[in-house]
């Protein structure tokens, strides 16, 4: 381990009015962590990453593949770092097990599931317990009602909740207001300089609310990369069946697109992947980004970005009218 990863390179940010501190950017687990044993790559990336500052460590009950893989492979990694210096965070609401109780918010699937999340990472307690998605129908009392369940019996230290537009998180924080729940600290939705949705009313929600912001897909499932500059390469997630990213995703205009982006990315010094990240953190409402990996390297090249979160108006302005011009496919999570 890294005597020196608390330098000063890696920022943390508290989660909206709460005390409890993430970093900048977060090592999300839920691609290249599945799989039936812990790999070489699997463990170097984890150890990377700690070496980097990143103290936090979010994964869901369904990811790997195949399901709960990644926990069981990503809990023998974390438990050999010191557990009071690490978040593991976990979530449930997708589709788990078969029957009507493995999947979206009621009481018993949340507490069956963060039962077996626990057995699987080989822990007392995450850090942090999310609602993965809101359940159109489930009330949102009996959601809310066991995340404060998970928090009571001390098997979780903190609630949130994942995937919710504005007026639900809205909705969601009267809940647990009027029933007095244990209230969610954190809101992990879809963020991107390629799909900005929450600048317009869920930032706003978060602030008045107290709630922290962790990003997911900041770079857009890979397309905020260099990966994609000269068309789709073999072996890319827009090749693989079922990608949220699909070859017919990119169009000529969207590489064109892409290819403007990274040019001003160049002017700040940045890869595209980087000025991305920078983009999202730019201002402290977002607490964390979510980034996947395939290698060391990756890492430590993403963590590079909180260096210079820093934009112009104009900047801001060149972006937004960049992306403007292309069409993108509407996005898969909730939005306005």
């Amino acid at each position: 381990m890294n005597p020196e990863r608390y330098d000063g390179r890696m920022p943390y940010r508290r989660c909206g009015r709460w005390g409890l501190k993430l970093p900048a950017i977060t090592l999300g687990c839920w691609h290249n962590f599945g799989g039936g044993d812990v790999t070489i790559n699997q463990r170097r990336m984890i150890t990377a990453a700690f070496d980097c500052g990143i103290t936090h460590f979010d994964l869901a009950n369904n990811y790997g593949p195949p399901f709960g893989s990644a926990e069981i492979n990503c809990g023998r990694i974390l438990r050999e770092l010191p557990r009071h210096e690490i978040l593991v965070s976990t979530k449930a609401g997708y589709i788990m097990w078969p029957g009507p109780y493995g999947e979206w918010g009621s009481r018993k699937y949340l507490l069956n599931s963060l039962d077996q999340s626990l057995q699987r990472l080989g822990l007392d307690y995450v850090d942090i317990f999310y609602s993965h998605r809101p359940d159109p129908n489930t009330p949102l009392d009996e959601t809310l009602g066991a995340l404060d369940t998970a928090v009571r019996s001390g098997k979780a230290l903190y609630a949130a909740i994942s995937s919710y537009n504005t007026p639900l998180t809205r909705e969601a924080m009267k809940v647990v207001r009027e029933n007095n729940y244990a209230r969610p600290i954190l809101h992990q939705p879809n963020y991107s300089l390629l799909n900005p949705w929450i600048d317009r009313g869920l930032k706003e929600a978060c602030r008045e609310h107290g709630l922290g912001i962790i990003a997911f897909c900041p770079l857009y499932q890979g397309l905020l990369t260099d990966r994609y500059l000269n068309g789709v390469p073999a072996g890319s997630r827009a090749t693989v069946p079922n990608s949220l990213l699909r070859a017919g995703d990119l169009r000529p205009e969207v590489i064109t697109m892409i290819g403007e982006l990274n040019a001003h990315a160049r002017e700040r010094g940045q890869t595209l992947a980087q000025m991305a990240l920078a983009w999202v953190l730019r201002d402290d409402s977002v607490t964390s980004a979510l980034i996947g990996a395939s290698s060391p390297e990756q890492i430590r090249e993403n963590v590079t970005a909180t260096r210079n979160t820093t934009f112009t108006e104009e900047e801001l302005a060149k972006l937004a009218a960049i992306v403007r011009k292309v069409d993108l496919p509407e996005s898969p999570w909730p939005r306005e």
